[in-house]
């Protein structure tokens, strides 16, 4: 059965001159993939750093960690230096490196972080996470590259 992306997509078309609420971009896709805490960065192309746009349910005093991330470095950094889906199915027992120690302060668990791409392009980052242990499926991940796709044909 193909995930339902509908609502997501509405809501990036209705966007206002100034461009989509990401929050609220962020908030449809956290209540499709039934998650609690997720982020959007769009890559600064300058600085080659991934710049946070919208954040969901995250701690305050994680907001600083990942308000500029390198390539390479944490699940968002190394699913855009892959250019390819990354996830952990327990944050808080990743014994994997590719999320960082500081992951586990989010109390969350099952997570996956996706590349913006577009014509091979990287332009960010979204990353969902669930309360619990989860391994997203085939179907998840391809849904969540389908809105991926529908942000970067937004902002590119």
């Amino acid at each position: 059965m193909k995930i339902k992306t509908d609502n997501i997509l509405r809501v990036l078309e209705s966007r206002a001159p100034s461009g989509p609420d990401w929050n609220q971009v962020l908030v449809e896709i956290l209540k499709l993939f039934d998650c609690s805490t997720g982020t959007i960065h769009f890559l600064d192309h300058g600085k080659n750093l991934l710049a946070l746009k919208a954040q969901q349910g995250l701690p305050e005093a994680f907001l600083p960690r990942v308000s500029l991330i390198p390539i390479g470095k944490g699940m968002a950094g190394i699913a855009a230096e892959r250019r390819q889906a990354v996830q952990v199915c327990n944050l808080q027992t990743d014994i994997t490196g590719i999320a960082k120690p500081s992951a586990k302060e989010t109390k969350v668990e099952g997570a996956i972080t996706v590349p913006l791409l577009w014509n091979g392009q990287i332009f960010g980052t979204l990353g969902i996470v669930k309360k619990t242990p989860h391994e997203f499926s085939k179907e998840e991940i391809e849904a969540l590259m389908e809105v991926g796709l529908a942000i970067c044909n937004v902002i590119s």
